[in-house]
C-alpha cells in the first residue's frame, strides 16, 4: 500500500519539477522548521493544512506510477520501517470478567470448546486494521475508474474539487496511511485518563493531554528520521516544504484519534462549524477548501480507528 502511494508521490513530483513548478536541489537534505524547546506535539496541530493547488498540466505530463520501479534500497528501507514500527507496539491483552454474565456451567461449556475471553487492542493488529480502512476509504474517493480517466485532467480536476484537494496530492494520501500505521505506537493499553490519574512519567512529559497520541508521534517520528531511512525519506519528502507538510498531516491525523479529550473535541467541532455550517467563517477560497480538507482527513482516520467493528474478517 505504501509502496504504491510512494510511486505516485515520485511521479507527481518528477512531473512538477520537469515543468518548473517546484525546484529540487540534488543533495539538499529536507529540514523541519524550527520549533520552541518547550513545544510538544499537541502544540503543532494546525487549524488549516495547506495542500497543493490543482495543476492540470502536471497531471497530464506525469508518467504512469505503475511503470516506475522503486529503488531496491528504498523498498528495503520501507519494509524495514514498517517492520520496526510494528515492533514498537505492545500486545496489550485485555481480559474480560465473566462473573455476572454467564452461569458457572455456561463458562465451563465455553472453555470446553476453546473460546478464550481475552482480546488485544491498541496493538499492531489494530493498527493494521486501521491502515487498511484508511486505504479503503481513500480509494473510494480518490481513484479514477480506468487508466484513460487517470490520464484525463478533467477527471482529476473533478476529483480535486470533490475531495477538497486530497486526491491531487499523493503525499497527503501517503501521510494518512502512515499516520494510521503509527497512531497507537507504544500504547500501554489504558486510557489517557488513567495515565494522568496515576501520575505516569508520560503524562508529566505531555502535560496531561493526549498522552498516548503524542508519545506515538514522537517515537514513530524519531524512527522515521533515523539515518537508516535516509534514502526512503528523500523519496517521500524531497524538499523541506514537503517534509513540513508531511509532518503537519501526520500530527493532525494522529492527534485526531484522541476523541475523548473534551477540549480537543470542542476545538474540532468549532473547526467543523467554521467550515461547513451556514454561519461558516468567511475564509478566502483557498483557506475554505484547505480547512475542509483538514477536517476530512481527521474524520477519515477517526472513522478508520473504529472500523474494525465493520470489517467482515
Amino acid at each position: 500500500m505504501l509502496g504504491r502511494l510512494l510511486k505516485q508521490v515520485i511521479v507527481r513530483r518528477n512531473a512538477a519539477a520537469k515543468l518548473g513548478r517546484i525546484q529540487i536541489n540534488e543533495g539538499e537534505v529536507a529540514q523541519l522548521a524550527p520549533k520552541d524547546a518547550d513545544q510538544n506535539v499537541l502544540d503543532e496541530v494546525k487549524e488549516i493544512i495547506h495542500l497543493p493547488a490543482f495543476d492540470d498540466v502536471v497531471v497530464k505530463n506525469q508518467e504512469d506510477p505503475d511503470s516506475l520501479e522503486l529503488d531496491p534500497i528504498v523498498l528495503d528501507q520501507l519494509e524495514s520501517l514498517v517492520s520496526m514500527t510494528g515492533s514498537l507496539y505492545r500486545e496489550n491483552p485485555v481480559s474480560i470478567s465473566l462473573k455476572g454474565i454467564f452461569t458457572y456451567s455456561e463458562i465451563l461449556g465455553v472453555l470446553h470448546i476453546g473460546l478464550l475471553f481475552c482480546f488485544q487492542f491498541h496493538n499492531f493488529e489494530h493498527a493494521s486494521h486501521v491502515t487498511m480502512s484508511v486505504v479503503k476509504l481513500l480509494s473510494r474517493i480518490t481513484t479514477a475508474d480506468t487508466i484513460s480517466e487517470l490520464k484525463d485532467p478533467e477527471t482529476h480536476s473533478a476529483l480535486h474539487d470533490f475531495t477538497y484537494g486530497i486526491t491531487s496530492d499523493p503525499l497527503t494520501q501517503f501521510a494518512c496511511v502512515f499516520a494510521a500505521l503509527i497512531h497507537d505506537v507504544d500504547h500501554t493499553g489504558v486510557p489517557n485518563a488513567t495515565l494522568v490519574k496515576e501520575h505516569s512519567a508520560l503524562a508529566k512529559v505531555y502535560k496531561n493531554q493526549s498522552v498516548a497520541e503524542q508519545n506515538s508521534v514522537d517515537l514513530a517520528w524519531e524512527l522515521f528520521m533515523d539515518s537508516e531511512f535516509a534514502e526512503l525519506r528523500s523519496c517521500i519528502c524531497k524538499t523541506s516544504d514537503e517534509l513540513n507538510r508531511f509532518r503537519e498531516l501526520v500530527v493532525n491525523s494522529v492527534m485526531a484519534t484522541d476523541i475523548v479529550d473534551k477540549e480537543l473535541k470542542a476545538l474540532r467541532n468549532g473547526r467543523w462549524d467554521k467550515a461547513f455550517s451556514e454561519q461558516a467563517t468567511k475564509d478566502s477560497d483557498e483557506d475554505a477548501v484547505n480547512r475542509k480538507a483538514t477536517i476530512v482527513i481527521e474524520h477519515l482516520i477517526q472513522a478508520s480507528d473504529v472500523a474494525h467493528t465493520m470489517q467482515h474478517w
